[in-house]
C-alpha cells in the first residue's frame, strides 16, 4: 500500500519521502518512482526518529503530509504457549506507539504549513477484531481512537486535517498468511481511495469491503463479528 500511495502522489508532482527499516528495499522502491527520496528509519527506535527529525528540519522543512502506514502483524489465536504478550508488545510498538511518537514530534513542522494533513492507516478490524490477528486488531482499534481525538484537538487551533484510511484485507505480502493473496483488495485501489479521500476532504476513508461492513457493524455488532470470524 505504501508503494502504491507513493506512486500516485509522485505522479501528481509531489515530493515524496518514503521511510522503512530496510535500506536496500527502500532505495529500490525510490528508484522506481519520480520525485521520491528514500530515508531509512526504524520508527520504533527513538534515536533513529530523532535523527530523522533533524534531517527533516534542515532539508525538508516544507513537509506538509504525514502518512502513518507502518505495520506489524502476527497470525495466531489465543491459547497457551503462543507468547501473546510478546507478540502484542511488538505489534503495539510498531502500529500504535511509534505512530504516536512520530506524529507528536512532527507536529511543529506540520503546524508551520499553510495546509497540512496527517493520515493514519487503520483497518476494517478497528470496528470488530479478527480472532486470528488479535493483537493487530487491538492496535488498529487504538489507532482509530487516537485518530478521533487527534482530529478533534487539532481542529481547534491548527490547519492540520486528520484522515483515517480503513482498508479491508489487502493483497500484499504483509497479508499473505491471512488470505490476502487470494481474497485481498488490490493495493493500487486502496491507494487510489486514499487519494480520492484526501482530495475530497473525506476524513474517514472506507475502501472496498470496509464501506459496507461499517454499516453492518453499526446495525448488528455481534453478527458483524461472526461474519469477520467465520472459519
Amino acid at each position: 500500500m505504501g508503494f502504491e500511495t507513493a506512486k500516485l502522489l509522485s505522479q501528481k508532482g509531489n515530493k515524496v519521502l518514503i521511510l522503512g527499516r530496510t535500506a536496500e528495499t527502500l532505495h529500490q522502491a525510490a528508484a522506481l518512482l519520480p520525485n521520491t527520496i528514500a530515508l531509512p528509519c526504524d520508527i520504533t527506535k527513538p534515536d533513529e526518529v530523532d535523527n530523522l527529525l533533524a534531517l527533516l528540519a534542515t532539508d525538508y522543512a516544507d513537509l506538509s503530509v504525514l502518512v502513518n502506514n507502518a505495520g506489524k502483524a502476527f497470525v495466531y489465536t489465543h491459547a497457551e504457549g503462543v507468547d501473546a504478550i510478546e507478540k502484542a508488545r511488538q505489534e503495539m510498538d510498531t502500529n500504535y506507539f511509534a505512530l504516536i511518537r512520530l506524529t507528536e514530534k512532527l507536529l511543529p513542522v506540520l503546524k508551520k504549513q499553510s495546509e497540512a494533513a496527517i493520515v493514519n492507516v487503520s483497518s476494517i478490524v478497528a470496528f470488530t477484531p479478527a480472532s486470528i490477528i488479535p493483537a493487530y486488531s487491538d492496535s488498529k482499534a487504538a489507532v482509530h481512537s487516537n485518530t478521533l481525538t487527534l482530529r478533534h484537538t487539532l481542529a481547534k487551533d491548527t490547519s492540520i486535517c486528520v484522515f483515517e484510511l480503513m482498508p479491508p484485507t489487502v493483497n500484499t505480502a504483509f497479508s499473505k498468511d491471512i488470505g490476502g493473496e487470494a481474497h485481498g483488495m488490490p493495493a493500487e485501489e486502496v491507494a487510489q481511495g486514499l487519494i480520492n479521500g484526501l482530495e475530497s476532504d473525506t476524513y474517514e476513508i472506507y475502501v472496498g469491503l470496509t464501506t459496507t461492513f461499517r454499516d453492518y457493524f453499526f446495525a448488528n455488532p455481534a453478527e458483524a463479528f461472526n461474519l469477520l470470524n467465520m472459519a
